[in-house]
């Protein structure tokens, strides 16, 4: 077992902050199991990698001896906490939210030891609060410390509204800790604000407070926003490998290091010899397929990396097509209507701006009119940007 200090340096590892350092020391050196806390509303039907930088650390958790409280928001989730949005987010219905719970119990565990989690609902707790609970709740704290949020605050000093419900959130997710008896609580950075209402709440009622500890929010593919299925920049956990293994490989040689911090698994040093070696003039794209390699295989199979970086080589270091193209058959013949029958963008307006950047081949030659006709019959291998491809049937 690893002392105190070295389970302490374990659990630093790509943090941002630590609240408060001695009292997760005191709580280690009592040598139980401490109860450590992720809470998550289920807003989207699934997991992606912005998500796992935190659950990655309740895994070192766990290999540390501890307990995990997985904390599906199925409560919190129907209010819509407006974290890092500057308006009200849509609150969401208790079937929908039902619906992604039930995608994100099955997918935590490939991340997680079932042995050593708990899995838990506040609805358990908050429906039973009633209105004079929530009237109890909200008496314990004022609308002043509630306005020192960050997104509170700035829509308070623009004059943009601010639901009544919104106000609860922190409330109700500091009330979870409550319930949850917590001993360390996670979450983004954005999340800070919340975290410490838990500690205040449990202070309140007599309760040793929960440790604080903030993880670092992942950007997405784009590099600026930060990773949202919503914004389309995502890597979700359960999509097939060669997606999975392409999208890891389109992201910049700059935000590969800020991914592989916050992601790898491999020891720090190994990420510093990476680093130096690239200094020297080795191609970042090794460490770039060491990376994709490394996830694709954590969410599927050694294997199903080996098959992924394969198939990526074809693809763009030879100029192959992948064996694994999709065939579609579809009505249409003009251009841009064709590419949407066949499901390789979203609307008619999307293909057109593709094709006018140059991001649709048809054959293996560019595509440059949007008004282009297809012959009914003829078969066509139709790619879009890099890694959409498709063999289309033109019907007759």
């Amino acid at each position: 077992m690893p002392t105190v200090q070295q389970a302490i340096e374990i659990i630093r590892r790509g943090s941002d902050e630590l609240i408060v350092e001695a009292e997760l020391a005191a709580k280690l050196k009592t040598g139980r199991p401490l109860r450590v806390k992720l809470g998550l509303d289920p807003t989207a039907p699934d997991l992606h990698l912005g998500h796992t930088v935190v659950i990655n650390k309740l895994r070192h958790f766990q290999e540390l001896g501890h307990q995990v409280q997985f904390l599906i928001g199925d409560f919190t989730g129907m209010i819509g906490d407006p974290t890092g949005k500057n308006q009200t987010r849509p609150p969401l219905t208790r079937e929908a939210i039902l619906a992604n719970a039930e995608t994100y119990r099955r997918q935590v565990f490939k991340i997680l030891d079932p042995q050593r989690t708990q899995i838990l609902f506040n609805s358990e707790w908050s429906d039973k609060l009633g209105a004079e609970g929530m009237i109890r709740l909200a008496a314990r704290y004022t609308v002043a410390r509630l306005l020192e949020r960050d997104d509170f605050s700035k829509r308070y000093r623009s004059n943009q509204p601010i639901a009544v419900h919104e106000l609860l959130y922190p409330l109700m997710q500091g009330y979870d800790s409550v319930a949850m008896k917590a001993d360390v609580e996670l979450g983004g950075t954005d999340q800070k604000f919340n975290l410490l209402v838990g500690r205040e709440l449990q202070k309140q009622q007599g309760m040793d407070p929960q440790v604080i500890i903030t993880m670092p929010l992942l950007e997405g593919l784009d590099g600026r926003d930060k990773m949202s299925k919503s914004l389309g920049n995502y890597v979700g956990i359960d999509e097939p490998p060669q997606e999975m293994f392409g999208k890891l490989m389109s992201i910049s040689d700059e935000l590969m290091w800020r991914y592989i911090d916050l992601l790898s698994f491999h020891p720090s040093q190994a990420i510093r010899k990476w680093k130096a070696e690239v200094e020297a003039g080795r191609n970042p794209k090794d460490i770039k397929v060491l990376f994709a390699k490394e996830i694709v295989a954590r969410f599927h199979s050694d294997r199903s990396a080996d098959e992924a970086e394969k198939n990526f080589d074809a693809r763009f270091g030879r100029g192959e097509l992948p064996a694994d193209m999709p065939e579609k058959r579809v009505r249409e013949t003009q251009a841009v209507k064709v590419l949407k029958e066949a499901g390789l963008v979203p609307s008619t307006t999307e293909a057109t701006r593709l094709i006018e950047q140059g991001g649709v081949r048809v054959n293996g030659e560019r595509l440059t009119d949007r008004h282009a006709r297809f012959k009914p019959g003829e078969t066509l291998v139709i790619q879009v940007g890099k890694r959409k491809f498709a063999r289309v049937t033109i019907g007759g």
